[in-house]
């Protein structure tokens, strides 16, 4: 009895470590955006021994007004905001100036620096309440990207900040920035979403957030708008999605791309490696452009629909700005691998400036990031290392799920592990995996399983990487399929067990078209079908809802209730509106039901499609009829339409970019079928 009472205690324990682990977040290192503890050791004794280039450019630094403690507050305001512009130069000199006194303060030791760092931060913090205009995600991503920036060196660098400040300032990022960036910018140039990314990876580590953290480095890896990294850097050239725009725009876009690897390099995450040096290949292209070097150039349309660039722009080339030092030093300096135009471009401006105009970028870099020799990482002070990040999950009939992850830095391998739910129990797949890929062969068709992976060497195992979910195949009892001819971008049609992520191309469903990816299950007889739109887009082109249908050719017969633009040569400032459509054959006569819904406030800001937005298609009989709401719970009713049609139909979400090459991406969750 005694040794039964003992496994089973044994077992509790085992069982309650297990489940610990499964459900402890890795922790972030402190500080740890783009200055480290080690950076600031670094530049430290290369100012005191006047080691070159880092003295050089450490005076430039010091000698720059936005870097003096006696530097004027400008504000705080309460609401700022771009196009209109409210407050942007003030709120941007100010941030500005909290980050290079914070950084004077860690390099000098010099108690005023802080204290003038502390008073711009906590002065915005307790003031400003929103941030507007049109282009607020721009004004959001920027300069307080050097708020948070600053706000991290001072609060991990025995600063004097007081604890209910740095709380304060918390909330203040969470409340205020964050919501304004959460979806980042999908509608615009990719210099936007960049932006957006690396402020929000940098306020997921100040607030210690893995899941705002995670939400940022998804999007540079796998996001659906110009600003991720295969849809910036658009192929192996280097050619970038802003390069036939100008030269100081596409220079932006890489240098936030950047960012987000150095903060995640400090994160013990090697985003810069991704795939294949992919960031090196966007700024050799552009270095070597603007250093007066020709370079291939392929005419691309970028992911929006709207910028159809046909030759790579001269505009602004040969302005190289103050973004190179960070990327030679760490593919040459830290890898000893070879990036000759970067480098080239890197000493053709040095000692680096401050990032100009205004908060666009930190320039400095021949202070923040030279380095002497190519020493790997030497601030390297992981015995365990940390877990890897950013697990991505796709899946095939064919061969199961295939799952990735950014690497860790210090992994010398890998473990895969798999559950049911969420929060386990894992069962480990595999280990002593070398690369960061992994292909479940063994996944059931049709079944939700979760992921985590962590991360070994000599040492000891990481933590549990933060869970990835994929349900093999796809939903059960669901199926995809193109409907009005060949879809010529195929894009994944994923789902998590909560949300449908659905890329695809294609005209859509109107009184001239009737193309679009059809995501579909049976019903048989009456009942309905509900789903939640979750922000944002890609396309402004994009149409997107709730079709029931006789079946898979295209002139079966159909009603259709979609969302969609009306653009009146207007494709930044489209009209949005949900209207019912029906087809009926033999005749493919198409039908637009004369009431529609027009779409404002908070589904649509600014011409976007930026608020949840529910819809619901009913059948009755021959009668179908077509809801909408803006939380759920509310229901419009946009009409009804009387169509004969089979008992045995399908149902399901439609999906088209409004673009023929150009595919769009589109996400639903609640997604719910009523039988009756």
């Amino acid at each position: 009895m005694d040794y039964i009472k003992g496994v089973c205690l044994f077992l509790c324990v085992f069982l309650f470590v297990c489940l610990s682990d499964e459900v402890e977040a890795q922790s972030f290192i402190h500080p740890g955006l783009l200055q480290s503890k080690q950076d600031i050791e670094r530049m430290k004794t290369a100012i005191k021994e006047k080691q070159e280039p880092i003295y050089s450019g450490f005076l430039v630094f010091q000698a720059h007004p936005q870097s003096q403690s006696s530097y004027p507050i400008q504000g705080p305001m309460e609401m700022v905001g771009r196009n209109p512009t409210v407050g942007q130069g003030v709120y941007d000199a100010d941030a500005n100036a909290a980050y290079q006194n914070a950084l004077m303060w860690a390099l000098t030791g010099q108690q005023e620096y802080a204290n003038k760092a502390i008073q711009i931060i906590n002065a915005w913090s307790s003031t400003l309440k929103s941030i507007t205009g049109r282009d607020a995600v721009l004004m959001a991503g920027l300069g307080p990207f050097k708020m948070v920036n600053a706000a991290e060196i001072l609060r991990y660098t025995h600063s004097g900040w007081s604890v209910a400040d740095i709380e304060n300032t918390e909330k203040h990022f969470r409340k205020v920035i964050y919501p304004v960036i959460k979806d980042f910018a999908p509608f615009a140039n990719g210099n936007w979403d960049a932006a957006a990314m690396k402020t929000m990876m940098a306020i997921g580590i100040f607030c210690d957030d893995r899941p705002i953290f995670e939400r940022a480095l998804h999007y540079y890896i796998n996001g659906a708008g110009d600003g991720s990294l295969f849809n910036y850097i658009i192929n192996e050239a280097g050619q970038c999605q802003e390069s036939g725009r100008d030269q100081s725009h596409t220079q932006l876009g890489i240098a936030h791309l950047g960012d987000c690897a150095e903060m995640a390099w400090h994160q013990g995450l090697d985003l810069y490696a991704y795939a294949d040096n992919r960031l090196l290949k966007g700024f050799e292209y552009t270095a070597k452009y603007n250093l007066g070097q020709d370079v291939p150039f392929t005419p691309a349309m970028d992911k929006t629909g709207k910028y159809l660039h046909q030759q790579l722009s001269t505009e602004g080339r040969g302005r190289l700005r103050a973004v190179y030092e960070q990327i030679y030093n760490h593919y040459v300096n830290r890898m000893s691998l070879a990036a000759p135009y970067t480098q080239q471009a890197a000493e053709k401006i040095r000692p680096e400036q401050q990032g100009l105009p205004g908060a666009d970028h930190v320039g400095f870099g021949t202070l923040l990031y030279s380095r002497k020799t190519a020493t790997g990482r030497e601030d390297d002070t992981y015995i365990i290392p940390v877990s890897p990040a950013g697990l991505l999950a796709k899946t095939s009939l064919a061969s199961g799920n295939t799952i990735t992850w950014v690497a860790s830095i210090a992994a010398k391998y890998y473990a895969i592990k798999r559950a049911e739910q969420k929060n386990g129990p894992y069962t480990i797949l595999a280990n002593n995996i070398t690369k960061p890929l992994y292909q479940d062969n063994t996944a059931l068709k049709g079944k939700t399983y979760y992921y985590v992976a962590s991360s070994f060497n000599k040492s000891d195992e990481s933590v549990n990487a933060y869970p990835v979910g994929i349900t093999t195949g796809f939903r059960a009892s669901w199926q995809h399929s193109y409907i009005g001819g060949e879809e010529h971008t195929a894009g994944p049609v994923i789902y998590d067990g909560q949300q449908f992520t659905i890329e695809a191309d294609g005209m859509g469903i109107d009184s001239l078209h009737n193309q679009f990816k059809f995501i579909y299950t049976a019903l048989n007889g009456d009942g309905a079908i509900t789903a939640r739109y979750v922000p944002q887009i890609s396309s402004q082109f994009t149409s997107f809802g709730l079709v029931v249908r006789d079946g898979l050719t295209a002139n079966k017969p159909q009603v259709a209730l979609m969302v969609r633009p009306e653009l009146s040569g207007q494709p930044e400032a489209p009209h949005w509106f949900t209207r019912l459509y029906s087809w009926t054959a033999p005749g493919n006569t198409r039908k637009t039901v004369a009431s529609s819904q027009v779409l404002a406030a908070p589904v649509v800001t600014f011409s976007r499609l930026t608020g949840y937005y529910w819809l619901r298609l009913q059948r009755k009989g021959k009668e179908l009829s077509g809801y909408s709401s803006i939380d759920g719970r509310s229901w419009v009713k946009i009409g009804s339409i009387v169509l004969p049609i089979r008992k045995q139909v399908l149902l399901g979400l439609a999906v088209a970019s409004g673009l023929e090459t150009v595919s769009t991406t589109v996400y639903f969750d609640q997604v719910d079928l009523k039988k009756r």
